[in-house]
């Protein structure tokens, strides 16, 4: 029964591992690849860029978390009602979850521990970016220059 318990909680913490790996590598080979001028970023129609921006400059984590959370309402609303744009890829889903898993993370340490909450939003804001340029690819959109 033991032995048990001990394989499910070992096989679960390898799954925690590499979910967060796996978001994480996705992340970094997409900020590689892909130039910051981006569809979306520049126009100011979403704010992530600036949520990042702000996270360096130490601004209050409460307004940048709800800045976070209106963006990721209209990309939803973008993905369930334009035709076209849906998220296919099982990368793409996994950032999806990571935001959610972030945000649940900002919630849990956002007064105990403010330094693993602004890695939250820090991620979240990169999840966003990433989702802005996959929509901006979908729907056509060529980045200004």
């Amino acid at each position: 029964m033991l032995a048990s318990f001990l394989i499910i909680g070992f096989s679960l913490i390898l799954l925690v591992y590499w979910f967060r790996y796996s978001c994480i590598l996705l992340l970094r080979n997409i900020s590689e690849q892909v130039p910051v001028s981006t569809p979306g970023i520049s126009d100011g129609r979403f704010s992530f860029a600036a949520v990042q921006q702000q996270l360096k400059d130490g601004a209050n984590l409460a307004d940048l978390q709800r800045s976070l959370d209106r963006d990721y309402q209209v990309i939803r609303y973008l993905l369930e009602h334009a035709a076209g744009l849906e998220l296919q890829s099982i990368e793409d889903r996994l950032l999806v979850l990571d935001y959610r898993v972030m945000r649940l993370y900002y919630r849990i340490t956002k007064t105990a521990v403010p330094d693993q909450a602004r890695s939250a939003l820090s991620e979240m804001a990169a999840v966003l970016g990433v989702l802005v340029q996959k929509i901006g690819e979908h729907a056509g959109l060529q980045p200004e220059a």
